[in-house]
């Protein structure tokens, strides 16, 4: 499978034979699984105090008085400690000893980013996952090495134009959006739509000229994982490559 190379003009420089990784297997259950298994290892422990609505020193009457034999306190008749009582313990409180990580085998997260690297590849996938393609001749995009070096906004902004990726980059600007439900209050008010992904052999500063883009994430070839190629568990990101990270894929992941 081979694939152009283009320069940061947008104009094509050489052509390239890409590495195995892009035809591998389609597997979306396990590129699922791989980015849930990240998503899980976030997860902050949370949990009721367990001694929450046990802090009494209530206890029943017994049987004989005509009442409930429910914990009441003392010098009274109000019931306590019982998850019917104001003031009790919940039922099923949650715990902060559960471990909400849903754990997944080194070779399965491997062949996950494996396949979802190839499914950058599919122009099928990529456009079903609503990114704007406009008129690219090829999915992924490969571009020169020189794109890792640039620091601004600016220049970025100009590259992405030349690349003809920035509608997807305007789109995720315009998807931004308010959620629904009580979200809003717990610090995740916003929806954000995910833009072009930039894969780089190594960073020399072209994290700082792109992170001022909506929806663009950047990455090392070797920190690339399952969740940045396919978010929210649906493959086929819009992905831009350099020339240096297609050369290094090819023994990684293995």
């Amino acid at each position: 499978m081979k694939a152009n190379v283009y320069s940061m003009e947008g104009e094509v420089k050489e052509e390239i034979e890409l590495p195995a990784i892009f035809n591998e297997e389609y597997r979306p259950d396990l590129i699922k699984r791989a980015v849930i298994s990240a998503q899980t290892a976030r997860v902050q422990p949370w949990g009721n105090d367990p001694e929450a609505g046990k802090r009494t020193s209530a206890k029943g009457w017994g049987s004989g008085r005509g009442t409930a034999r429910v914990p009441r306190i003392k010098n009274g008749s109000k019931a306590a400690f019982v998850p019917m009582a104001v003031g009790g313990r919940r039922a099923h409180p949650t715990r902060a000893e559960k471990n909400h990580h849903e754990k997944i085998n080194i070779k399965e997260r491997r062949f996950a980013i494996r396949s979802a690297v190839a499914a950058t590849a599919n122009k099928e996938l990529v456009e079903n996952r609503g990114h704007k393609l406009g008129d690219l001749e090829q999915v992924p995009i490969i571009v020169e090495d020189d794109i890792c070096s640039v620091k601004t906004t600016k220049q970025t902004r100009e590259i992405f134009q030349n690349l003809g990726v920035y509608d997807d980059i305007t789109r995720a600007k315009e998807g931004k959006r308010i959620r629904a439900g009580r979200g809003k209050t717990r610090g995740r008010k916003y929806k954000k739509v995910k833009g072009p992904l930039l894969v780089v052999g190594e960073d020399n500063g072209i994290k700082l000229g792109a992170r001022n883009h909506a929806g663009v994430d950047v990455v090392t070839v070797e920190n690339l994982n399952a969740e940045l190629l396919a978010p929210g568990t649906h493959p086929g990101r819009l992905t831009i490559f350099t020339k240096s990270a297609v050369e290094k894929l090819g023994g990684l992941f293995q």
